[in-house]
């Protein structure tokens, strides 16, 4: 009796059904895999508590679908248009994130096709290579954001080039808006400096330029459009 209440109401005889015990060993499975990927990826990483929680149950997910799936191309066919809707509706990531969900995916798609020991030796390569990544690759830093309002008069084009010659390595124009309806003009660069002990001289000249308006400095922000 406790068998059938998980038999389907439209299973027949050539289906082949899933068993209690093979149910709770695959999903518990893909959750201590989904747990493992999760911590990997927030070990020296700036990230959410809603996308790790994302990653941590997502092999289950995906192991789930393909077990009540089971051969049928139909039901298939209408879970990956499914899976395909969720592009639409969320905001494409880093290609770090990316990677990663797709990493998740296929471990709960071995898991599904009842291939725990594959699932679990995938996982932990792809995890400590991840982690690998992590500790060896160390992100370009040096570059910073730099903002300056100036007055709606003022020619900006040539006003700073000797400032930034003396204190960057490196400037590149960012974008220009105005603000303060229009009596100000926003510049942003991209810029590294030759040395950072003389941020405060940077600014202070800078300063001297504007007229005293504001001035900002600050770590160039991740672009999660960007790959």
């Amino acid at each position: 009796m406790s068998e059938s209440i998980f038999q389907g109401l439209f299973d027949g005889g050539t289906v082949a059904t899933v068993s209690v015990q093979t149910f709770l060993l695959c999903i518990g499975t893909a959750l201590v895999l989904g747990l493992f990927l999760a911590l990997t990826y927030s070990f020296r990483s700036h990230t959410t508590r809603s996308f790790v929680a994302t990653l941590a149950i997502l092999p289950a997910v995906v192991c789930v679908v393909i077990m009540m799936v089971n051969g049928n191309v139909g039901a298939g066919v209408a879970v990956a248009g499914a899976f395909g809707l969720v592009r639409f509706r969320s905001a494409p990531g880093t290609a770090r994130e990316i990677g990663t969900i797709f990493l998740a995916m296929a471990a709960g798609l071995i898991t599904g096709m009842g291939y725990l020991a594959y699932a679990v030796l995938f996982t932990l390569i792809l995890g400590l290579a991840l982690l690998l990544c992590q500790l060896l690759i160390r992100p370009t830093g040096g570059q910073s954001l730099l903002r300056i309002t100036v007055p709606e008069d003022l020619d900006y084009t040539q006003m700073f080039d000797d400032v930034f010659a003396r204190y960057t390595k490196e400037c590149e124009t960012v974008s220009v808006k105005t603000t303060n309806m229009g009596s100000l003009f926003r510049l942003t660069y991209r810029i590294t400096m030759k040395d950072t002990a003389e941020e405060k001289a940077f600014i202070d000249a800078l300063r001297c330029r504007n007229g005293n308006l504001e001035v900002s400095i600050s770590q160039e922000e991740a672009d999660a459009y960007a790959l």
